[in-house]
Parts: structure tokens; C-alpha cells; sequence
């Protein structure tokens, strides 16, 4: 992914709310399926890291990306954005 590419989703996550939250039991089974469903809807989510999470931000969403085969966008604070590339959401539009 290019410099560009990732600004620009940077720039869209703005606008996102957190939809899931790693607690203090970390990352489990059913929070990964959870990410993979989102990540397969929307493609691009935020996530927060609670204070009570043993994992940091950044390693939480090395952990999820690499679960899910997803890439990670951004790490502010307690807050991450992960990006999966979706083509049945792309079908039929021109390069």
C-alpha cells in the first residue's frame, strides 16, 4: 500500500466511531470473528483498547491484522483503524 493509499484511508477513518473494544480478557476467538465480519462489511473500522486491556494499542492491532489478514492504518492513543480490501464490494467498477 502506497503513502498516498493509506492517507487517504487515514483521512476517512476520521469520521468513524470505535465499533468494537479490546477488554481486559484481550483478543479472543469471538472478538476475531467479530473484526473479520466488520472488516468484511466495511473494510475499514476503528477499534479502542480499554485502560484494562493487557495488550497496548499497537500490539492489539498487530495481533488482529495478522489474524485477519488485515492491514493496520493507524494507531493513536487507545484507538487503531484496520483496513481488509473487500472485491465482492468493488464488482464492476473501472479501474
Amino acid at each position: 500500500m502506497t503513502g498516498k493509499e493509506r492517507a487517504a484511508l487515514r483521512a476517512q477513518a476520521n469520521s468513524l466511531q470505535a465499533i468494537q473494544q479490546v477488554g481486559h480478557n484481550g483478543i479472543g476467538e469471538e472478538l476475531i470473528k467479530n473484526i473479520d465480519a466488520a472488516l468484511t462489511a466495511r473494510e475499514l473500522i476503528k477499534l479502542r483498547v480499554l485502560e484494562t486491556c493487557p495488550l497496548t494499542a499497537r500490539e492489539a492491532a498487530n495481533e488482529l491484522a495478522e489474524k485477519t489478514g488485515a492491514e493496520v492504518i493507524q494507531v493513536i492513543g487507545y484507538r487503531f483503524v484496520l483496513y481488509r480490501f473487500n472485491p465482492e464490494k468493488h464488482k464492476g467498477e473501472k479501474k
